[in-house]
């Protein structure tokens, strides 16, 4: 019983089933066909269309005269020529400017270069200039003129009493001595004179000393010029000058006289030295 309900059950569905699906069909062919339909009227449609429109090309191209064609075209030539003209125009000008414009930094290359060779030629004619000069001043220095000193009057040492030299200059020898009876050395020479016979300054100079010398008696010593000095001994008197007093050639300094122990058994004479910087030379070499 239950087996023959569910038979009946499927028997039904199965109905239902093939019903939907024809009607879906029908449906669906239903669709196609006017899909069909209407893409067919939509062609012929732009056919027709079409047709008319290339008919409305023609009819206005056949209307547009043909001198108007021309003057189209002559136009666009012209404004192509035209165009034409102001490219090569631009590109002459373009290449003329890029000409002057070398041109003109070349131009200021040669201007700078000379310029600068120029400002090079005056700084090295200066500088020799300069160097000349400088030269000139180094080879022509200025004399500076010394002053001129007074010629050195030269020395005459003249006799101080008139006679002759009884004993010679001995200072590396020995002369014998009367007085002392042996041989001595002597630093002077020794010039025959009477008693009070006026000695007088060989040559001028400054009276240094006045003395009583233990050996030679009364003595007189002058100063003079380049270290010179003279030595007047055996006086009897000196009572003529002055420590300090300057005296001229041939002045009167003192007399002869016997005062000198160590000659007191010679002649009567003068006792005459004299010294250079200090040391006996021998006074024969200077008197004249």
């Amino acid at each position: 019983m239950r087996r023959g309900n569910r038979n009946f059950g499927n028997g039904k569905s199965d109905a239902t089933f093939k019903n939907i699906l024809y009607v879906s069909g029908s449906i669906l062919g239903i669709a196609v066909i006017a899909f069909v339909i209407t893409f067919v009227l939509y062609g012929k449609k732009l056919n027709e269309e079409a047709a008319q429109s290339k008919l409305s090309s023609e009819k206005i191209a056949g209307l547009v005269p043909n001198s108007e064609e021309d003057k189209v075209s002559e136009e666009f030539e012209e404004v192509t020529s035209s165009i034409g003209k102001t490219v090569e125009e631009s590109q002459n000008a373009i290449q003329e400017n890029t000409v002057s414009n070398t041109n003109t930094i070349e131009e200021q290359e040669m201007v700078a270069n000379e310029t600068t060779e120029s400002a090079t030629s005056n700084t090295q004619e200066e500088n020799v200039v300069a160097q000349t000069n400088t030269n000139d001043v180094e080879e022509e220095p200025e004399q500076v003129e010394p002053p001129k000193e007074e010629p050195k009057k030269e020395l005459v040492f003249g006799m101080p009493v008139e006679g002759e030299i009884s004993k010679s200059f001995a200072k590396d020898s020995l002369v014998y001595s009367d007085t002392l009876q042996e041989w001595v050395v002597h630093l002077g020479v020794d010039i025959k004179a009477e008693k009070t016979t006026v000695v007088k300054a060989s040559e001028a100079g400054t009276v240094k000393a006045i003395k009583n010398d233990p050996r030679y008696g009364l003595t007189v010593i002058l100063e003079h010029e380049d270290g010179y000095s003279t030595v007047y001994s055996n006086l009897l008197t000196a009572e003529f000058v002055t420590e300090g007093e300057t005296v001229e050639k041939g002045q009167t300094i003192g007399t002869v006289g016997n005062t000198a122990t160590f000659e007191v058994a010679e002649e009567s004479h003068l006792h005459f030295e004299m010294l250079k910087d200090g040391e006996n030379v021998d006074p024969a070499m200077y008197l004249q």
